[in-house]
């Protein structure tokens, strides 16, 4: 299973960004990991649609793009539906499917960008909802010596947009399937945001939780097919409740979330907008003008491009609230 060569990866990620992989493959197989092991070039980098990534502008080593698809109801029992996914499948459209079945849990999570098998690894969220609150479990191959191993929810240390698959084992496991427990007991889930004053007058259902999602996200993220993008390129930082207290005395509208564990979260697209970077360039990139949260890509960026507009918000928002800001997507 010689691998292809040379290959664009301009198409294969969102942010279209340039750059080049040495080697990529096409796994649309489990059989093939076999081979594979035996004759790719390392090291192996795994990519689902490339919606979290920033590439350099030669990757070496071995791109292995999953491709798995398949989705299906494994069972029941009197609380909840067990579903699951291949790694390769659309999460957005896998959501949908889930909905469309009379199975709801995942519709916060809709028009997320991405696939199946990435979002464990991220642990997607979005609008008070995580993946981990309906994960059961997931299947992935072991790419040091070839085994298979299933996940449990303990086994997968998840935090916030971070699992043990970005930490302690990051390029060691390539996910194949992704099992979710689904509860029949639904209840929405709608105090974040502005999600509720969306459905004002609507009946709440699964199918109305998920087409105002789908219309937030659309009103103020851009598509990666018109711009390139990654979605929310800082993660929202959490603070001390001290921190978040004098911070609130200097800036009386700062947009903060008290957690569970008396930290405070901080919205990361209000501290780019306060610095003055929503709609601003540096280069072709340049914070969107709808959300400073994302990065965008006017045409022909590379990763260096990235990483300096990156420093700048960073640099700019520190000198200013004293909180730094982490990047989101993984780094090639």
């Amino acid at each position: 299973m010689p691998p292809h060569t040379a290959c664009d990866l301009a198409p294969l990620h969102t942010l279209g960004l340039h750059a080049q992989a040495r080697h990529l493959v096409h796994f649309t197989d489990n059989q093939q990991l076999e081979a594979l092991l035996a004759e790719a070039e390392r090291p192996l980098r795994v990519l689902g649609s490339g919606s979290n990534l920033v590439p350099g502008e030669m990757v070496d080593g071995t791109v292995i793009r999953v491709e798995l698809t398949g989705r299906t109801l494994l069972g029941e029992d009197e609380d909840a539906w067990y579903v699951a996914a291949a790694a390769g499948e659309s999460w957005h459209e896998f959501v949908q499917w889930t909905l469309a079945q009379g199975w709801p849990g995942l519709e916060n999570l809709s028009l997320i960008p991405g696939t199946v098998g990435a979002a464990p690894i991220q642990n997607i969220g979005a609008y008070g909802v995580e993946l981990k609150d309906r994960f059961h479990g997931l299947a992935a191959l072991n790419l040091e010596d070839g085994s298979t191993c299933l996940f449990t929810p303990d086994h997968c240390d998840f935090g916030y947009r971070d699992s043990i698959f970005k930490q302690g084992q990051a390029g060691r496991w390539l996910i194949t399937e992704v099992l979710f427990r689904l509860p029949k007991q639904w209840e929405a889930r709608l105090d974040y945001g502005d999600l509720r004053s969306r459905l004002e007058g609507r009946e709440i259902t699964p199918q109305a939780v998920a087409e105002a999602v789908v219309a937030m996200r659309q009103s103020k993220l851009p598509d990666p097919a018109v711009i390139g993008n990654a979605g929310s390129f800082f993660h929202n930082p959490v603070v001390s409740s001290e921190q978040a207290a004098d911070l609130r005395q200097r800036f009386p509208d700062l947009v903060a979330y008290p957690q569970p564990d008396g930290r405070v979260k901080l919205a990361a697209g209000w501290l780019i907008e306060q610095v003055g970077w929503k709609g601003r360039q540096l280069g072709p990139v340049g914070m969107y003008e709808k959300q400073a949260l994302v990065m965008v890509n006017h045409g022909g960026a590379s990763a260096a491009d990235v990483k300096a507009l990156m420093q700048a918000v960073q640099a700019d928002v520190m000198a200013r609230f004293g909180v730094p800001l982490s990047p989101e997507p993984i780094w090639w």
